[in-house]
């Protein structure tokens, strides 16, 4: 991916926090979102928002989010609208808790839960060949990014058979190096507080729905992430503290494994995907593809005059998906 941050953009920080907040998101009205309530073989649920194509035998692109994210974020509103104009299928997952009403189990999601994602793509691909369509791509943002990468690597070969493509953007692939990150100098004022603000209030509904499921007062005194990850995430999830969490949902130590067309997107200027967590040519398959442009910031990369618009993002993501698919895309980009 080629990318320039406009000149009243500079740096990463408001590359991150603009394209979040002001940028332009669309190009054209909304198109209606479906809801589908899955069962989960755990006794929870999932909802998954449709948009729909003109007809069955379309492509469909599947949209992982990130942390606290939905299909109201910014990135899948511009997703959203690209699959529009190609006239492709796309289907939003929301991982436990973050479709706006708390889930029934007692867990939520984690940045590795590769289980979680084959469950969802393969479920997905079987609708998907019901209706008459045969190619299927994926992409994961941050969080979503990471287990999606995650899949790929633990299913290897047979990961072809449920996905023709994937892709990661800004994903923390080094837990570690990221969660250190966020949780360090301007990052720990600017984006840790905006993420607790909201996982917070989750874990206390989780906490009401099973009391004793975790030390609620360490929960609501955690000041960063590693604090909170310690004592709700990875606790609920089957790790024993953050640093195994963060070792063994990783991504980046498996990359050499991937057997599927996969993007790796990071931008160099991430506030907290530092430069020296990103994966290089010699860690990863040679499946895997990677664009590393100096500017873009987390999930930002926005375009053009003030005040700009986020648009470029996934079509430079989708096109690499359709292309790497084998599928040319329906309508020429502008």
């Amino acid at each position: 991916m080629k990318y320039a941050a406009p000149v009243w953009l500079p740096g990463g920080h408001a590359q991150t926090i603009w394209s979040a907040l002001c940028a332009k998101k669309r190009d054209r009205a909304a198109l209606p979102l479906q809801r589908t309530r899955w069962n989960t073989p755990d006794g929870d649920f999932m909802d998954v928002d449709h948009q729909s194509a003109s007809s069955g035998s379309r492509p469909m692109l599947v949209l992982f989010h990130g942390l606290e994210g939905s299909s109201a974020s910014h990135y899948a509103q511009a997703f959203a609208d690209w699959s529009a104009e190609q006239d492709i299928h796309l289907a939003m997952p929301h991982f436990r808790g973050c479709s706006g009403q708390i889930n029934l189990a007692p867990r939520a999601y984690h940045s590795g839960d590769h289980t979680e994602i084959d469950w969802v793509l393969k479920r997905l691909n079987q609708e998907h060949r019901q209706r008459g369509g045969s190619v299927l791509v994926a992409a994961g943002v941050s969080l979503g990014g990471n287990a999606l990468m995650r899949w790929a690597a633990e299913h290897g070969q047979q990961a072809r058979q449920t996905a023709d493509a994937i892709a990661s953007v800004c994903s923390p692939l080094d837990l570690a190096q990221s969660g250190a990150a966020i949780g360090q100098g301007l990052n720990r004022y600017i984006y840790t507080p905006m993420f607790l603000r909201s996982m917070k209030p989750k874990a206390l509904a989780k906490w009401a729905q099973f009391p004793g499921l975790f030390d609620k007062k360490a929960m609501l005194n955690a000041s960063d992430l590693y604090e909170f990850d310690n004592v709700f995430t990875a606790p609920l999830h089957g790790f024993k503290d953050t640093q195994d969490y963060w070792s063994r949902a990783s991504a980046k130590p498996l990359m050499s494994e991937i057997r599927l067309p996969a993007l790796a997107l990071n931008a160099c200027n991430d506030p907290f995907v530092p430069l020296r967590s990103l994966p290089q040519k010699n860690e990863v398959s040679q499946s895997v593809t990677l664009w590393q442009p100096q500017q873009g910031g987390h999930v930002g990369f926005a375009s053009g005059a003030w005040p700009g618009h986020v648009l470029d993002l996934p079509k430079a993501v989708g096109s690499w998906l359709l292309s790497a698919a084998g599928q040319s895309l329906l309508r020429p980009q502008s």
